[in-house]
Formats: C-alpha cells, sequence, structure tokens
C-alpha cells in the first residue's frame, strides 16, 4: 500500500514538472529527483510543504519564483501565499486513521489536502478535447493554458552588449582609451544580442472552430503578457486585429475586449481572402517578415482554395517559420482532406494538433524552436 502511494505522488511530481517546463523552468530530471526526496521527508498531504519543497529545488533563479507560483497555482487548482508576505500559511493534514474507529471528513477537506488526487485529475484534463469539457473543467484548463509560456524562437538581434570575445568594438574601446589618458590597455569586444522572434497568431473564430477558439485566444493571450512584441488576429468573414485588447492583464477581460472588437464571431470563413488582406495590410509591411506565424484553423474554407494556397506561399517567404494549428489533427483517423488544408500544408513548416492542453503545451515548444513531440 506504501509503494502505490509513492508511485502516486512521483507521478504528481513529473506531472509537476511537466507544467514548470511549459511555462519557462528548467525542470531538470536532477532537479524532479530533488523535489522527490524532498516531498519524501515532508509531509506530502500538506500544500504548504510541497509547495516550499518545489520552489527549492525546481527554480535556479530570481527569475523562475513567479514562473513557478504560477504553473503551481494552476496545476495544484488552488491559491498559495505568495513569499515574502506576511500571511500565515494554511496547512490541511490528513486526518490519522485510529485502529478499530472510522472516521469520516467532508469531501472539501480530501479534495484539498490531497495534491495527488487533484493532479491526477488535472493530468487528466490536460489530455481531454477541449470541445467536451464541462464549465468546472474549463476553469481549470484556463488556468493550466494561463500557466503555458511561449518563449519565441530565439534570433540574434541588430543591438550588441559587451562580451570577452567576439568581434572587436571601436567606440568602446576608444572611449576606455580616452578614460586612460590614450594608453591602449585593453581592446573591448562586443557580441550581438539574442533576441526571441515576433509571434503572430492568428485565430480563426468562425462557427466550425467555436469550441477552441477561446483556449487559443487565451493561449495568444499568454503570449502577449509576456512578449510585449505578439500581435494577435483573428478571422472568419472578416480580418481583426486584437493585440491592443488581448494585453489586457487579466485573461477574462481581455477575451471579453475580444468579443467586443471582433463582428464575426462563430460566422463563415474566408480563409484566402483574409489571408491576403492580412498579408497586404499588415505582414508585407513588416509584421509577418522574419516572425514566427501561428494560423490556428481547422482550414475549412469556403471560398477559393487556390486563393489560399497562394496566400500561403507568400507568407512563407515572408515568415521566419509558419506553423498551423488544427484542432482535429490530434483525433484518430484525421487526415487533412479539406481543401484549405490540401492548400496551405506544401507552405507551411510545422502542423501540429492543438486540441488539447497537452497540445498547447507542444505547440509553446514548437514555437521556441523545439521538436514537435
Amino acid at each position: 500500500m506504501r509503494a502505490a502511494e509513492d508511485s502516486d505522488v512521483t507521478a504528481t511530481l513529473v506531472g509537476f514538472a511537466r507544467t514548470l517546463r511549459a511555462a519557462g523552468v528548467d525542470a531538470s530530471p536532477e532537479r524532479v529527483q530533488a523535489m522527490v526526496s524532498a516531498t519524501s521527508v515532508l509531509e506530502v498531504c500538506v500544500r504548504n510543504d510541497v509547495y516550499w519543497a518545489g520552489r527549492l529545488t525546481m527554480c535556479a533563479g530570481p527569475d523562475d519564483l513567479e514562473r513557478y507560483d504560477r504553473a503551481f497555482r494552476a496545476y495544484f487548482s488552488g491559491e498559495i501565499a505568495p513569499p515574502l508576505r506576511r500571511v500565515p500559511p494554511v496547512e490541511v493534514v490528513r486526518p490519522v486513521a485510529v485502529p478499530g474507529t472510522e472516521r469520516s471528513r467532508p469531501r472539501e477537506v480530501d479534495d484539498e489536502s490531497s495534491p495527488a488526487s487533484t493532479v491526477s485529475e488535472t493530468e487528466i484534463l490536460r489530455h481531454r478535447d477541449l470541445a467536451a469539457l464541462s464549465p468546472s473543467e474549463r476553469d481549470v484548463v484556463r488556468r493550466l493554458i494561463a500557466a503555458i509560456d511561449p518563449v519565441g524562437e530565439p534570433r540574434l538581434s541588430r543591438r550588441h552588449r559587451p562580451s570577452h570575445r567576439g568581434p572587436l568594438d571601436p567606440r568602446r574601446t576608444v572611449r576606455t582609451m580616452l578614460r586612460r589618458g590614450g594608453e591602449p590597455v585593453r581592446l573591448e569586444h562586443r557580441r550581438r544580442r539574442i533576441r526571441p522572434r515576433r509571434l503572430v497568431l492568428v485565430v480563426d473564430v468562425s462557427g466550425s472552430m467555436q469550441p477552441y477558439a477561446d483556449p487559443f485566444l487565451r493561449f495568444a493571450h499568454a503570449a502577449a503578457r509576456r512578449r510585449p512584441g505578439t500581435e494577435v488576429f483573428t478571422i472568419g468573414t472578416r480580418l481583426t486585429r486584437v493585440t491592443r485588447e488581448i494585453r489586457d492583464r487579466d485573461p477574462s477581460a481581455a477575451l471579453m475586449a475580444v468579443a467586443g472588437a471582433v463582428p464575426d464571431w462563430s460566422g463563415g470563413t474566408r480563409l484566402g481572402e483574409l489571408m491576403q488582406a492580412f498579408l497586404d495590410r499588415w505582414g508585407q509591411r513588416g509584421v509577418a517578415r522574419g516572425a514566427v506565424v501561428i494560423v490556428a484553423s481547422d482550414g475549412w474554407e469556403r471560398g477559393d482554395a487556390a486563393l489560399l494556397g497562394d496566400q500561403m506561399a507568400r507568407l512563407h517567404r515572408l515568415a521566419h517559420r509558419v506553423v498551423w494549428v488544427n484542432p482535429h489533427r490530434g483525433q484518430p483517423g484525421y487526415a487533412p482532406m479539406t481543401a484549405g488544408m490540401v492548400a496551405a500544408l506544401p507552405h507551411i513548416d510545422d502542423f501540429v494538433d492543438g486540441h488539447s492542453v497537452a497540445a498547447l503545451e507542444r505547440l509553446a515548444k514548437v514555437i521556441s524552436g523545439g521538436p514537435d513531440a
């Protein structure tokens, strides 16, 4: 019995490590093992102990702390007292069973005091189809999506930074010489800065995409909040730029603003015409140039499929990478048979599924330049 409990705890922590990696925390196997060892000597049923065991073993620096807190809240489906605030932690301890007696406890305490039970349900939700969720499950999934951190593929910037190696920096070398009376004490070097590439998300909000439009826009919100250069557009019967609306700090408020700005929600689909409008007005002018462009659509095209193929070829020449996310791709037996997908596929670098939270986490890895696993 004890071995089964230990196995459940280990599976719980491994699933939490996956969420941390999706949020941008370097949860290496060594750190996961350290967290498992730490929880083995603590009270695993006490949320505060689990929180600090992970925080002290999984976080490598100050940049990981905020991501860790966000992932912990989303994964364990409960709020915690932020560190450095003088708020007494709420600990829920599992009652001790006394031989020969039966003790009952309320259902609420059992749900809150068992991280393994909560996380096992959360792990199931990570792989559940987003179109088949209950309202309570959607709330959990929304928190999981908010914890995803689409980093963006790195690129070399035109700006430079000081470095011990690399090309000679003439200006800094001369300034250093002048400060030292003209003596050539040392040569200064520089190296180009590394920045994430711009992300451009084009989300289909037509009727066929209704169950998936909200999760995709929440994914776009997570990207826009953490990457100021992210651009977000919606397509259906019209093209709408919603970059300003989706930058609100609160995801629900951002989605409400987007809903008010988009006039063609749950309408038809004219992908070819709208991709042409996007490229004519925004993409050709620099929004898509050198960027990672993500098109989230099922590929249903009511217009001319050949036009969509031409515009996707044009987009492919402008962008650094073109990623097409189709929520139906993750379903058994799926084949890209629609006219829109057939026309677009030759001009796509990555064709990924987006039917679940786990699929969106894989999409974040694809965006950062990782393999489509």
